[in-house]
């Protein structure tokens, strides 16, 4: 298989982005449409510098460096035909365990124009319930009283920031790119709540020299293993220890709200808008939120690849259900938008076997999906009176994935919630089914007190208990 080579010298490169959290998704995505942007040569001072601040890190930093940040992406066609990608947009990479103090200065450093972040939806610190930024937190707590030597990524981009400041290097924009509705805002409001808290001085600043923009991201990615690895270097004949697969679809639409410059994305298929609101209601509602719906049912089912799971028919129907049912009428859609193209586009999407995506990556981190996925739309339901079967026997399937830990064929699994708290932990475990409805990613709203909804639920968790998910479902479809 031919592999399409970036043509641009690395050397030529500036980096005038700083990227926070190079997973797989980022590299599929943002370095993607970047990689192709370097082509043009007055394009060339926004190649981006990785930063990775985990300690989990280590074997991707590592994996990387050793082939000169470059890797292989590899775009799986829903006709069964691949197209591979050498991606040279990575033009520096910094371990933050490794030497924090160069991610300061990189930050700080007058080349770089933005910040972007994939830190994950969990990842901005929030309270579930009243969506404020968690003071609390010991980590937090942390980094406001050591400036000089933070931990999480507030206390890092604080410091850097305060360089910049320091150092008039100039203003900076900071661009989200994780799924949370007005994912901007969100990381406004995170940022600037532990600034205003450290440091007033530099909260006064950050309110001129900072924008953070609104984006809609889109591309399903899945977790690469070491099979994979296999799979993909056999298939592009390379030895690349990073690679990385994805959809052909793709999507990014940004608010155009750069207070220090920005690419010319638009040169390669990124959308910029005055007001990303119906895109990302859109993604948020029907892709993320049937990904979700589907995720745990499927997975008691026994299903462990989406694309498996989508040639079962209760599953399909129930998504369409859900789609058209519960969640189109609070969609309205973008412009030049077609909503009952998008909906199939999506079915396809989740069939395509050449992806395959793992159910268990859409059951990862519950705890901070729902509130962004399923509570918003839930809430608008509850208030108009409507059909709440679907969205009850989720949060039962959801309830007994977490529980019980033992899928319909008595296959027992591990259950990854890294957000998960200890009052959690004791609403799961509590045998008394409604305290589940006080976990943390459901308190928005008080489903215990709804009648409706708790004597769905109740008698689906029940079911699930004694019949399996999969009996359950073709009951309500």
């Amino acid at each position: 298989m031919m592999i399409s080579q970036y043509q641009f010298n690395k050397k030529n490169i500036t980096s005038g982005i700083v990227h926070i959290g190079v997973g797989n998704f980022h590299r599929a995505h943002q370095q993607y449409y970047t990689n192709l942007l370097l082509e043009n040569e007055d394009q060339q001072n926004w190649g981006i510098c990785g930063i990775c601040l985990l300690p989990s890190d280590e074997k991707i930093v590592n994996n990387l460096r050793s082939q000169n940040l470059d890797y292989t992406l590899t775009v799986c066609g829903r006709d069964g035909k691949d197209e591979v990608f050498k991606i040279g947009s990575l033009t520096e990479l910094i371990w933050g365990v490794e030497n924090p103090k160069a991610v300061i200065e990189k930050i700080a450093n007058k080349d770089t124009k933005i910040i972007t972040l994939t830190i994950t939806e969990g990842g901005y610190n929030l309270d579930k319930e009243t969506n404020e930024f968690d003071l609390n937190n010991e980590k937090i707590q942390h980094d406001l009283k050591n400036q000089e030597n933070p931990t999480t990524v507030f206390g890092f981009i604080a410091e850097g920031l305060r360089q910049r400041k320091s150092n008039g290097s100039g203003a900076i924009t900071i661009l989200s790119c994780d799924n949370l509705q007005h994912n901007g805002n969100t990381a406004k409001r995170a940022f600037t709540t532990f600034i205003e808290n450290q440091d007033k001085d530099l909260a006064e600043w950050v309110k001129t020299n900072v924008t953070f923009p609104n984006s809609m991201v889109d591309r399903i990615t899945p977790a690469t293993t070491s099979e994979d690895i296999v799979r993909l270097n056999e298939k592009s004949r390379t030895e690349d220890k990073a690679p990385v697969y994805c959809e052909d679809f793709t999507q990014w639409v940004i608010e155009d709200n750069f207070v220090a410059g920005r690419p010319n994305w638009e040169k390669v298929g990124v959308e910029f808008t005055d007001d990303v609101t119906a895109f990302e209601n859109m993604k948020l509602s029907l892709l993320n939120a049937s990904h979700t719906l589907l995720s745990y049912p499927s997975f008691l089912k026994g299903y462990r690849k989406v694309d498996e799971a989508m040639t079962d028919k209760s599953i399909v129907k129930f998504i369409r259900d859900f789609m058209e049912i519960d969640i189109t009428p609070y969609v309205p859609a973008p412009k030049n938008t077609d909503l009952n193209v998008y909906k199939q586009t999506l079915i396809e999407r989740f069939a395509n076997h050449s992806v395959s995506d793992q159910v268990s990556r859409l059951c990862f981190d519950g705890i901070s999906k729902f509130p962004v996925y399923i509570m918003p739309n839930l809430a608008k339901m509850v208030n108009g009176n409507k059909d709440l079967t679907r969205v009850a026997f989720l949060i039962a399937s959801y309830r007994h994935y977490l529980k019980y830990k033992v899928d319909d064929n008595g296959h027992s699994f591990e259950v990854a919630e890294p957000w998960i708290t200890e009052e959690d932990k004791q609403l799961i475990s509590n045998i008394n089914s409604i305290k589940f409805l006080e976990l943390s990613a459901l308190k928005s709203i008080d489903l215990k007190s709804n009648e409706k909804f708790t004597n769905l639920y109740s008698k689906f968790t029940e079911e699930i208990k004694n019949q399996g998910a999969g009996k359950v479902l073709e009951t309500i479809i």
